[in-house]
């Protein structure tokens, strides 16, 4: 396992587990499958390992996972304050102690503020004295190194970087999302203070794997290297010594072993002008197909109208991506042959989706684009004659 340090000197791994997407199992996580794989990852070196407190049960099973195997003492673990849900070092203390029992331990490694994305919301924090509980904290040793995770752009992630003497950070980024978000200008001002970066989104929610372009997916398999898509998107990320961390959220043994091995070969500077090169066309290929830049991260949801957000955006850029069929049929089986219709019509415009959306993306207008494509008006009252049929009896 390649290892980068922190601020600190300790050594982390390349590749960190990102324990939002563990497996699941009859409406909880599979912990006997999530077990394996963490395990698996564990002795491969990987020892850097990122939860939350809004992530259902990620907590709770790494807790268990970590405790019963003996090996809390030689891991990282990375959990987050939900910093909008606070008002006072109470509050934050009261997650915080409930975060500990969770994850069963009496410290955190890497603690972050949840989901920043203005620097209003750390003045908001301030003026609660969390810097304070944070500065308590550290010199207990329940909090080792304190960060934030940020979503917005590149002029707030500096705003905030500079507001605080943090220990390391979090941002969105990808081949795809190089100047969008913090992005490569954020990553760049991060080094430069010292401060460790840890990488969310390296495949951007799974688009550039499995929702790449036909013409995009044909380029990488013939090319010589060999390389997969998700390596290829990885080994974007490690060709750089600014990144520290890049989080996979993995699921199965084979994307455990081949996201260690890439993290292995991947040294920085290691990408050739040619393969620079190859990106960029990549790059013009996937944006000219996307419709909705949508990472299926689910900070949107739930809709108080139980409109699947993300299902809608991720099926309308299929449509584009792969085909009209899949697009379509996919939407139809996950939000309209259901018991509780999840479609876009059933959208208020409230838009509170809008406030929690990393991408400050316009939900409310592309959320009417999508269901003219994904439903067109002459289909739906088949529609709704299926969805009879197949909701009957449930």
């Amino acid at each position: 396992m390649q290892y980068r340090k922190d601020r600190n000197g300790d050594e982390l791994s390349a590749l960190g587990y990102g324990c939002m997407r563990f497996s699941r199992k009859g409406g909880g996580i599979d912990l006997e499958k999530t077990e394996k794989e963490l395990l698996k990852a564990y002795g491969a070196g990987v020892n850097y390992f990122d939860t939350a407190y809004i992530y259902p049960g990620s907590e709770a099973a790494l807790g268990t996972i970590l405790k019963k195997n003996g090996i809390r003492e030689k891991v990282k673990i990375a959990t987050k304050l939900p910093q909008y849900l606070v008002s006072s070092a109470a509050g934050a203390e009261k997650y915080f102690r409930e975060e500990l029992s969770r994850l069963q331990t009496d410290y955190v490694d890497y603690y972050l503020m949840h989901h920043m994305t203005d620097p209003a919301q750390w003045d908001k924090l301030v003026s609660a004295g969390i810097p304070e509980w944070i500065e308590e904290k550290k010199k207990s040793g329940e909090i080792r190194n304190i960060g934030f995770s940020y979503h917005g752009n590149t002029e707030r992630f500096v705003e905030i970087l500079n507001a605080y003497d943090w220990d390391f950070c979090q941002i969105q980024y990808n081949y795809i999302d190089e100047h969008s978000q913090a992005g490569r200008a954020g990553l760049h001002a991060a080094a430069a203070k010292g401060i460790p970066v840890i990488i969310m989104e390296p495949l951007r929610g799974g688009k550039l794997v499995g929702l790449l372009p036909k013409e995009a997916k044909e380029m990488i398999a013939s090319h010589e290297h060999g390389w997969s898509a998700a390596g290829w998107a990885f080994r974007w990320l490690y060709n750089q010594p600014e990144v520290t961390v890049v989080l996979s959220g993995m699921n199965s043994e084979e994307m455990v072993e081949e996201n260690v091995r890439t993290a292995e070969e991947a040294l920085p500077g290691s990408l050739t002008e040619q393969d620079l090169a190859f990106y960029e066309e990549l790059k013009k290929i996937i944006k000219a197909k996307e419709k909705v830049p949508c990472t299926g991260c689910r900070y949107c949801m739930p809709c108080p109208k139980g409109v699947d957000i993300p299902s809608a955006f991720l099926h309308y850029n299929l449509m584009y991506s792969e085909s009209r069929q899949d697009g379509r049929k996919g939407y139809y089986q996950s939000t309209v042959l259901t018991k509780q219709p999840a479609v876009a019509t059933q959208c208020v415009k409230c838009g509170k989706c809008e406030k929690r959306c990393p991408q400050s993306i316009p939900i409310r207008e592309k959320l009417k684009e999508a269901d003219r494509h994904l439903r067109p008006y002459p289909i739906r009252p088949a529609l709704a004659i299926a969805r009879k049929f197949f909701t009957r009896g449930k």
